[in-house]
């Protein structure tokens, strides 16, 4: 069953039975408030009656007496306190076989070819001043001709209102569907044209608007998202292809003259070591880029950013041989992930080493919210209009520059990781031919 129809059925079921439930409140009220006058029509009846008997001497005037306050379609009797008959008069013959019947509420109501009859009794003093009961039995014509046309306009009105409930439950269910249908005829649209489809732009404020552009934004996420696995598919495939070709070139050179020519073949070996080592290192980037996004990588605790600053510049000023100035020796205390920081650390030294000749200065200031930390390189720095796309993927501001240093482009796009995970800011500044500062901000 399909889920229009679903709603439809369920709010037409519900409307209905609303509907029911209010028509049949109505009618029960209704019929309270109808016996309830009858009732007190009897009571003062029989008030008016048992005065009358309490002032009477002779028993023969009993009749005259109940006569006298006998309504049509009633019956009278007077019982002693066994329910034999004393005296009984009735007004009509439809209830001279009718048995009446008492229970323990003020009134009952019973039934005789389909009209409400009520009876009812109550104490008095006869004339040997015994307690005997009058009872009354009243046939409630007017009100059952009532209580029945009550029940056929409400019952009328059921009918009726099945009319507009059943239209209004067909145009709700197709109020909540369409977008629905329109959602599903895209995602099939999507499937079959292996493009990523959108929904109209709704002007609506409600749920199935939201719904709507929460799922255009997806797919423009989704699509973005491909484009990108594409295009890194495409740079990875471009990057691992080059150091193969070179490695291919000097195989068949060695395998050609290295047998006879030394030179040749060292020449060779060290090309194939260099880019093995290079594929190397961009196989391990590549690596770690796929898992620089897991949560559970990053691990926060209390750390000394001093410390790790200082383990961080000793084994690259030792293995480079480069100066490396870090001046600050006072502890600060932050929360954060040390390995991630350190490896952060590790990445914008390293690009500090391989671009520039010079000194290379890290500093660390502590401001009111946040730690800031700064590698500086006298380099030949990078134009502005580099400087938005330096962390995307395989990005590279010459080609012929990162050839001779070795670089892949996808370390600083690690590092934006990095900083990402552990919560942090990471911004440039560079001049050209001024150098380059890369600046890590750490919130306290």
């Amino acid at each position: 069953m399909k889920l229009k129809t679903k709603i439809h059925l369920f709010s037409t079921v519900l409307m209905l039975f609303i509907l029911g439930l209010s028509n049949s409140g109505i009618y029960v009220i209704f019929k309270q408030l109808a016996y309830t006058t009858e009732y007190n029509q009897l009571i003062h009846r029989s008030k008016e009656l048992t005065e009358g008997l309490s002032r009477l001497e002779d028993e023969e005037e009993v009749g005259d007496v109940l006569r006298t306050y006998l309504n049509p379609d009633s019956v009278l009797r007077i019982v002693d306190q066994d329910g034999k008959p004393i005296k009984k008069t009735q007004s009509t013959n439809e209830l001279k076989d009718f048995k009446l019947t008492f229970d323990d509420d003020d009134y009952t109501i019973s039934y005789m070819d389909g009209s409400a009859v009520m009876t009812t009794r109550v104490p008095v003093i006869w004339l040997d001043d015994q307690v005997v009961y009058v009872e009354i039995a009243q046939l409630l014509r007017d009100s059952t001709r009532s209580l029945h046309l009550l029940k056929f306009i409400l019952l009328g009105v059921t009918l009726l209102a099945m009319i507009p409930i059943t239209l209004s439950s067909i145009t709700l269910g197709k109020v909540l569907t369409q977008p629905i249908q329109k959602l599903i005829a895209t995602m099939a649209a999507s499937q079959r044209s292996g493009k990523y489809e959108k929904l109209a732009a709704s002007e609506g404020k409600d749920e199935l608007a939201e719904m709507s552009q929460t799922f255009n934004e997806m797919m423009e996420q989704l699509e973005q998202n491909y484009y990108k696995q594409e295009q890194f598919v495409s740079n990875a495939s471009h990057e691992l292809k080059t150091p193969l070709t070179i490695m291919e070139s000097y195989a068949r050179l060695l395998k050609r003259q290295g047998y006879e020519n030394r030179q040749v073949a060292d020449e060779a070996v060290t090309a194939i070591l260099k880019e093995t080592s290079r594929m190397k290192e961009l196989i391990e980037q590549m690596l770690q880029m796929a898992k620089s996004k897991d949560p559970l990588a990053f691990t926060f605790a209390e750390t000394d950013v001093t410390k790790l600053i200082n383990e961080a510049v000793e084994p690259l000023r030792v293995a480079s041989g480069r100066t490396i100035l870090f001046a600050e020796t006072k502890p600060v205390l932050i929360t954060t992930d040390e390995k991630r920081l350190k490896q952060l650390l590790f990445i914008l030294l390293d690009n500090a080493r391989k671009y520039s000749d010079g000194e290379i200065v890290v500093r660390m200031m502590k401001q009111q919210q946040s730690v800031v930390l700064e590698v500086q390189d006298d380099g030949e720095g990078i134009d502005g209009e580099h400087l938005p796309h330096l962390f995307d993927r395989f990005y590279r501001v010459q080609e012929d520059r990162a050839r001779k240093t070795g670089g892949t482009g996808l370390g600083l796009a690690i590092a934006k990781d990095l900083a990402e995970g552990i919560q942090a800011e990471l911004h440039v500044d560079s001049v050209r031919g001024e150098g380059t500062t890369m600046r890590i901000i750490l919130p306290l």
